[in-house]
């Protein structure tokens, strides 16, 4: 697994698998949070599998599927209301990380200052700094 520490209570992740969920539990993560839709590639595991194995390990997932194309607001208040409901540290996951750290840095934006946001994306390896760009010239 390629666990990438955001914030000290928010995680991100590549696919996972349902085999590494006890190795998220020992990890210390109270919750999981998927960001792909079934079927976004043909062999990743669908969600139930991922949900079931958190189940048995004590991890409360939920399931905000945003494909890769865009996030809508609707999706937004969706990611925003997992991060502040369910129990932390949480790791989410999609495909690489990125959409997670952008869903993330979307989020935040206007809450913390762009310069935190770009450092925290950045220590964990994710360039943010186009996406903090085009927010701020919506202003």
């Amino acid at each position: 697994m390629d666990l990438r520490q955001i914030t000290p209570n928010y995680a991100v992740s590549p696919q996972i698998l349902p085999q590494d969920m006890a190795e998220i539990a020992a990890a210390g993560f109270k919750s999981v949070m998927c960001n792909r839709p079934d079927g976004e590639d043909a062999d990743q595991p669908e969600f139930a599998s991922i949900a079931d194995a958190a189940a048995a390990a004590g991890v409360q997932v939920r399931w905000v599927p945003i494909s890769g194309g865009g996030a809508s607001q609707d999706d937004l208040d969706q990611f925003g209301a997992a991060l502040n409901e369910m129990p932390q540290p949480l790791l989410a996951y999609c495909r690489t990380g990125t959409r997670c750290t952008m869903l993330w840095s979307m989020t935040q934006h206007g809450t913390l200052p762009d310069a935190d946001i770009l450092q925290a994306t950045s220590e964990a390896g994710y360039d943010m700094s186009g996406l903090l760009q085009q927010l701020s010239a919506r202003g």
